[in-house]
């Protein structure tokens, strides 16, 4: 990682997408959460897949999600 002075400005340069094994998304995004993430949307699907959106503390976006083949 490389760190610059500016701040982030629009999107990000890169994003990435988490796939937990897990089945319960809202726990697994609360504990990020008490890891230092900040939540910046509720759950969301599409497709079969169900994500939500956090940032680190840097403000970093990511996704933390469970694809279709995971649902209970």
């Amino acid at each position: 990682m490389q760190h610059v002075p500016e701040h982030k400005q629009g999107k990000n340069r890169m994003h990435l997408d988490l796939d937990f094994v897990t089945a319960d998304l809202t726990s697994e995004a609360n504990r990020l959460e008490r890891l230092g993430a900040e939540r910046l949307s509720e759950e969301m699907s599409e497709h079969g897949f169900r994500w939500i959106v956090l940032a680190d503390p840097e403000g970093n976006e990511f996704c933390v999600f469970i694809p279709p083949s995971s649902r209970p």
